[in-house]
């Protein structure tokens, strides 16, 4: 919005041409952060499905162990396979959606522009250097396991983890990218003062039990309550609302 005619100015006291440009920059990044949450997503929930794996392999290790006397020599090790591959890979998952632990007794208390800024410094700080330390160390692993196809020294079953340690370069990497999509959230916030939120697919049962608790004592708050006020001669008086 212009403050005068042939002035060439906005509100802000930005040029009309600083205004598309950013607006540019603010489209190249909204796409770029569609594009690693729909990433994260798919990887998230396409090893989600490691869960049923995992809880028939233990399943039928408790059977045949103490039902049938014949315990197994691989569930062990396929259970720690499937519980790492799945906490692996579902972390880019579970930060696009802001479900990591955080300490926010303060955080919650500021603006949101704050909260952008601070998130900015503190990426930059710990996160991209962790995550890079993770890709460089998993590559050096991972290369070490291929070359002599490594196994598991849990059980004689010879369990091969070597692609296991593929995982953490793999996970390194879409952290990567979803950490940059963070940043970019951030950079949005700092102007908008607003956070871009991923879009909701799922959500956790304790979430739902509170907003159902919460909407139905909205729903019967304001109900009328019968009061019965005593009468001078000790017997019930009227009901008032």
């Amino acid at each position: 919005m212009l403050i005068g005619p042939g002035k060439g100015k906005t509100l802000g006291g930005k040029s009309p041409e600083t205004v598309r440009s950013w607006k540019q920059q603010s489209r190249a990044m909204l796409r770029y952060i569609n594009f690693a949450d729909r990433l994260s997503a798919w990887f998230g929930k396409a090893f989600a499905w490691t869960i049923l794996f995992m809880t028939f392999g233990m399943a039928y290790e408790v059977i045949v162990r103490y039902l049938l006397n014949a315990p197994t020599s691989w569930s062990l090790d396929v259970s720690f396979i499937m519980y790492g591959t799945l906490f692996m890979m579902g972390g880019a998952y579970t930060l696009s959606r802001g479900g990591h632990v955080r300490g926010d007794f303060i955080y919650r208390l500021w603006q949101p522009r704050t909260q952008a800024k601070v998130e900015l410094v503190l990426y930059f700080l710990f996160f991209f250097p962790g995550v890079l330390a993770l890709i460089l160390a998993g590559w050096k692993y991972a290369i070490r396991s291929w070359g002599y196809m490594e196994v598991s020294v849990n059980s004689p079953a010879g369990v091969p983890i070597f692609q296991l340690k593929t995982v953490i370069v793999a996970a390194g990497i879409l952290l990567l990218i979803q950490g940059i999509a963070q940043v970019m959230r951030c950079i949005l916030c700092i102007r908008t003062n607003e956070w871009l939120r991923a879009a909701d697919d799922i959500e956790e049962t304790e979430v739902k039990l509170m907003e159902k608790s919460a909407h139905d004592v909205l729903e019967h708050g304001s109900e009328a309550i019968d009061i019965v006020r005593p009468s001078d001669d000790g017997s019930r008086g009227d009901k008032h609302k």
